[in-house]
């Protein structure tokens, strides 16, 4: 793996070459990216001194001081490695534990990182930093449940997809809380590893005061109470009603075969409980959710992850995977072209090939919900037969689901026009869950969603 090494600095001319030639020293496939934060020290004539001379050192001079968050935000737009490692320009971290750091994300175990100071050695430093940081990690693990020693160390190693799906905001000392949080939200893979740890004084040059504290706080609860962007902040919801993803997989599970393509794959909800299938392909037209995926799933023979457009991109890309079962879960209501992109799937099916689609249903239930959602269309039961028979498709099941789901939709939002779905009444739906059984045994007249399965029609093009 390449590893990226960011350096955010400001005013560290005493300590700045030396820590460049730690970090050089290291015996990894890096590169190191300084971002100076507009530093009068003397630090920047450092710097360019020191580009001068090394080859692998990137250089990148901010006009005015803003802190260490914004620094660390422009050091990750320029990192071209597969994995980040921050580090500061002072001698408190030790370079020579970046292979420790890297050992769980190269064994694939874990996605993000950190180094904890007090799991390894330490110079004995300010009870006052250690009060400080105990209340924090006590904070963080309350409110996002985990079991942080040092949430805020700067050694944290991360896959580079990672930091991609974020919308860091914090230009201070805020942003080892901000990251954190978006770690925890997003539902990463998280180690501690120890760390050696020689603390500075504030004489020696520590900048970090107690006014960060509060910093810290405010960002953890920020974090912690405000929604991500809707789509994303449903797709997260939805993954901790497992009761309801069980139930909903077992109503698909017969009509998927060996080799499927998941178009529209989000963060992976669905994607984990196809990995027993013998060849998937996970896709998705964001660029954003291929990155978690790839963050939260390991590639191999068995799954491989691409982006994929519905609306542009060419289907015969997957002529040679014979796929037999493209897998299409609320999806095709956010395009153009329904049709054709039902079209599209007859396409990429082996002869025999199954399109397994899941769309909302009941014109009458669209709201702001689905509206906030982008959802263009919901269906009926004679609308999609109609199209997907067009398409090529001979359809072989079609059913509503989710007659709980539907009235709640309609409540949430035609009655009280909400902008999502709450996550307690989300929860609260997860224990009704086994109720949804009843619906094998009984046809219902309506539901949240339906499901369609259409066999492809043998031979070539789109039939009339």
């Amino acid at each position: 793996m390449k590893i990226s090494v960011v350096i955010p600095v400001y005013n560290e001319v005493n300590t700045i070459a030396e820590i460049v030639r730690r970090v050089e020293a290291v015996p990894l496939d890096k590169e190191i990216i300084i971002v100076d934060d507009g530093s009068i020290d003397g630090t920047a004539e450092e710097l360019r001194r020191l580009a001068a001379a090394g080859p692998s050192l990137r250089v990148i001079f901010k006009p005015r001081n803003e802190g260490k968050g914004a620094a660390l935000r422009e050091g990750f737009r320029h990192v071209t490695g597969d994995v980040v490692i921050i580090q500061d320009a002072d001698l408190e971290y030790d370079p020579e534990d970046y292979p420790r750091l890297i050992d769980p994300i190269a064994r694939g175990k874990a996605d993000v990182v950190y180094g904890s100071r007090f799991l390894g050695s330490h110079r004995v430093f300010l009870f006052s930093h250690y009060l400080g940081n105990k209340i924090l990690n006590l904070i963080t693990n309350i409110l996002y449940n985990c079991i942080f020693t040092d949430m805020e160390t700067c050694y944290k190693a991360f896959r580079a997809d990672v930091v991609r799906t974020f919308n860091l905001r914090s230009k201070s000392f805020g942003f080892e809380p901000e990251f954190t949080a978006n770690v925890m939200r997003r539902g990463y893979r998280v180690y501690e590893v120890p760390i050696s740890y020689d603390g500075r004084s504030y004489t020696e040059g520590k900048k970090i005061t107690w006014r960060d504290g509060f910093v810290a706080l405010y960002w953890l609860l920020r974090c912690r109470i405000e929604p991500m962007e809707i789509g994303t902040e449903t797709l997260l919801r939805m993954e901790v009603v497992r009761k309801y993803n069980d139930w909903l997989f077992g109503r698909i599970a017969p009509w998927v075969g060996d080799r499927v393509l998941e178009v529209g794959a989000g963060i992976g909800n669905i994607t984990r409980k196809l990995l027993a299938r013998p060849y998937v392909i996970a896709s998705d037209v964001s660029d954003k959710y291929v990155r978690m995926l790839r963050a939260r799933f390991v590639e191999g023979d068995r799954l491989r992850i691409v982006r994929f457009d519905l609306d542009a991109d060419d289907p015969g890309r997957f002529r040679d995977d014979r796929i037999d079962t493209v897998l299409c879960m609320n999806v095709i209501e956010h395009t153009d072209d329904d049709e054709a992109v039902l079209g599209r799937f007859r396409e990429i099916l082996a002869p025999g090939g199954r399109a397994v689609i899941l769309v909302p249903a009941c014109r009458a239930l669209m709201s702001r919900l689905d509206a906030n959602l982008g959802h263009r269309r919901r269906y009926s039961r004679r609308e999609i037969r109609a199209k997907l028979e067009r398409a090529g498709f001979a359809v072989e099941h079609l059913r509503f689901l989710n007659l709980p789901g539907a009235i709640g939709w309609f409540v949430n939002g035609r009655v009280l026009r909400r902008r999502m779905l709450p996550k307690n009444q989300m929860k609260l739906f997860d224990l009704v869950v086994p109720l949804l059984r009843l619906e094998r045994l009984v046809p219902i007249p309506f539901g949240l969603s339906l499901l369609a399965v259409g066999k492809r029609n043998g031979g070539g093009g789109r039939t009339a």
